[in-house]
């Protein structure tokens, strides 16, 4: 190809770039979110609302404009940026023929010096490879599900980025289900400007279903048996935040399960439950009961990520040095059934398999204990305030199988869930009181005690007597 070529196909890509324009690309309610010029905004939208193709045309149109920066897109996890947003940006990088050098390794287009990331942050630990980017806009979505470090995310981390550009913050994501949390505060403070739109204001729905919104709502409510003032309904749909422990996998409720300390005067003893993670976190628990309550108590958590096997085992002997757990629960599933067989070949541990069989009903062992008091956390513990993002996911409700929802995952919630099922207080009983000797309570308790006593050992007799035969 002549010089004089390629500089006219330089040219004409330069031009293609600059005729990028989001007011023949997006409807009105994703307009007013993409050109409203003030920095900081939220957007919570209910589902379907075209949230993410906004999200995707305001990142391309601000790294278009600004020669040298950064647009970058955050969301839970990196797999979950290349399900929603990514094939978005590639999408209108090839419609408008922007020239846009894309990068599937990196999930980066490239625009001259300029660049578009999607990517992820599942733990605390990744929020550091933001640091030093020079900024020009993030979106931060889905920001309902992070957990506690989505504050060291912006406040520590983002907002510095954002300096040299005097960048643009945005918060996106649908209302979770307890109306607390860091989107929570954000979507109800003055130093956001805040936007809300449904799939009522997306022209879309009907276009490319062939009805329209409400027929769709109605046939989903149906299937639900619920009407509109159904929580999930107003949240997942409409966009508003509102209580929804329904749609939560566990009842963790502040007033009936917080504690401060332990009670004194009691003999505990310990159980450790252990997750393993391969992507996501290594995650320890440590529970404490006593025989005279029927409460388990959280006492200790440990969460690590990419930690090797010799830092998990340090933490395990560590832990049982301290606590002198008389039992040790680890996921044995996967990767998990190596590590679990090194621990007792190597390290002498004794760390017996959990059981996952039947989570369901593990689960429903546990949310029981929770309504009843008879398991307690603090209430900054990572169980606590991950109780209150885990969710079921509702699109694939059956019957016969619950599913959790993929938007969070929570590391310690298994480990807990290991360990709780192994403890012998959600069996607890109260002790029947003895009745006053020389009674005829007492009388009539001892005779039945001895009739029973004299059973046995004709039974243990009986058992010897067909095995000294079978001999």
């Amino acid at each position: 190809m002549l010089k004089s070529e390629a500089t006219s196909l330089i040219l004409e890509r330069l031009e293609n770039r600059r005729q990028f324009d989001v007011t023949q690309y997006l409807f009105d309610k994703q307009l007013e979110f993409v050109l409203d010029p003030h920095r900081f905004k939220t957007a919570c939208c209910g589902g379907r609302a075209g949230k993410t193709i906004a999200d995707a045309a305001y990142l391309i149109q601000e790294a278009l404009q600004y020669e040298g920066s950064v647009a970058i897109y955050i969301t839970l996890s990196r797999l979950n940026a290349k399900k929603l947003i990514w094939p978005e940006l590639r999408k209108i990088n090839q419609t408008f023929n922007l020239g846009g050098k894309i990068n599937e390794s990196d999930l980066s287009i490239r625009y001259g010096n300029s660049y578009v990331y999607a990517s992820g942050a599942s733990t605390r630990a990744e929020i550091e490879k933001f640091r030093g980017l020079p900024i020009r806009i993030c979106i931060i979505d889905e920001v309902q599900s992070f957990p506690e470090y989505i504050r060291e995310l912006i406040d520590d981390v983002i907002t510095k980025r954002l300096f040299d550009y005097n960048g643009i913050l945005a918060l996106t994501g649908t209302p979770g289900p307890v109306p607390v949390g860091y989107f929570y505060d954000a979507c109800n403070s003055p130093a956001y400007r805040h936007f809300h739109w449904t799939m009522f204001d997306n022209p879309w729905i009907k276009i490319k279903s062939g009805k329209s919104q409400q027929q769709l709502l109605e046939e989903e409510m149906a299937r639900k048996g619920v009407d509109e003032s159904h929580p999930s309904i107003q949240r997942e749909v409409f966009g508003k935040w509102t209580l929804d422990t329904t749609n939560l996998v566990l009842n963790y409720n502040k007033d009936k399960n917080d504690y401060d300390e332990l009670p004194p005067h009691k003999v505990y003893s310990y159980i450790m439950g252990i997750d393993i993670g391969f992507k996501d976190a290594d995650a320890i628990c440590l529970l404490a009961h006593s025989s005279d309550s029927p409460i388990t108590y959280l006492v200790h958590e440990d969460i690590k990520t990419k930690q090797g096997l010799t830092e998990l085992f340090s933490t395990v002997e560590t832990l049982r040095n301290k606590f002198n757990p008389y039992k040790i629960v680890i996921d044995s599933g996967g990767l998990g059934l190596k590590i679990a067989d090194e621990m007792r070949r190597r390290w002498r541990i004794p760390v017996y398999a959990a059981e996952k069989t039947r989570k369901f009903e593990n689960l429903e062992l546990l949310n029981d204990a929770l309504r009843t008091q008879r398991f307690k956390a603090r209430s900054d513990s990572r169980f606590a305030i991950d109780s209150m993002l885990l969710e079921w996911d509702t699109d694939k409700l059956r019957p016969d199988k619950r599913v959790t929802s993929s938007r969070f995952h929570s590391d310690i919630i298994d480990a807990v869930l290991y360990g709780f099922r192994e403890s012998p207080s959600y069996t607890y009983t109260r002790p029947i009181p003895l009745p006053k000797e020389g009674t005829k309570e007492y009388y009539e308790a001892e005779t039945k005690r001895m009739e029973e006593e004299a059973i046995e050992r004709a039974r243990e007799a009986q058992i010897s007597n067909e095995e000294y035969e079978w001999l």
